[in-house]
């Protein structure tokens, strides 16, 4: 998931302003964080894009190159002349707008903070609905991260179709792909 994320600062109240001081790098708030974070960005932005890529997408092209892509498909759905397009660390191709990258940009900027919180809880929602439709995996619990119990149930199961055939990890090493 990639997500941006603009914001009509004229718009915001000075309460919505303080509410917004709260964003963080989404990886430091707790999954309650996040999903209470979620609506305020709702409410706030002027305008959100949400890219999602599939595991065979991710495979054929590489995970930092379908990375890159679904930020710069997400930026060009925001985008409007003479704005400033801020990323997390690293830079998409000209998209006709100036941009800046920000290395740790989630944990500085409130915007890349926001656009943080929104992919990452549409990914968690995405799992946990993968969880119902591809029993065994416990998606609900890990969300797709790579815990013990994730490579377990892959041990157990094998991949599902949300996997990814190309990720190097000690859970597909026993798996013929």
């Amino acid at each position: 998931m990639a997500a941006a994320v603009v914001f009509d600062y004229e718009r915001l109240s000075a309460l919505d302003i303080g509410l917004l001081a709260q964003l963080d790098d989404s990886k430091r708030h707790s999954a309650e964080a996040r999903e209470a974070l979620y609506p305020l960005v709702m409410r706030t932005a002027a305008r959100i894009a949400v890219v999602s890529r599939c595991a065979r997408g991710i495979d054929r092209r590489g995970l930092h190159k379908t990375n890159l892509a679904a930020l710069e498909d997400a930026l060009r759905r925001v985008a409007s002349p003479g704005c400033m397009c801020l990323t997390d660390g690293f830079a998409v191709t000209p998209t006709g707008h100036e941009q800046r990258a920000i290395v740790g940009g989630d944990g500085k900027s409130a915007v890349i903070a926001a656009a943080s919180v929104v992919a990452k809880v549409t990914r968690d929602r995405y799992m946990r609905r993968a969880d119902a439709l591809h029993p065994g995996w416990e998606f609900a619990k890990h969300v797709g991260y790579s815990t013990p119990e994730h490579r377990e149930a892959i041990a157990r199961h094998g991949v599902s179709p949300l996997h990814r055939l190309s990720f190097q990890s000690t859970a597909y090493q026993q798996l013929s792909l």
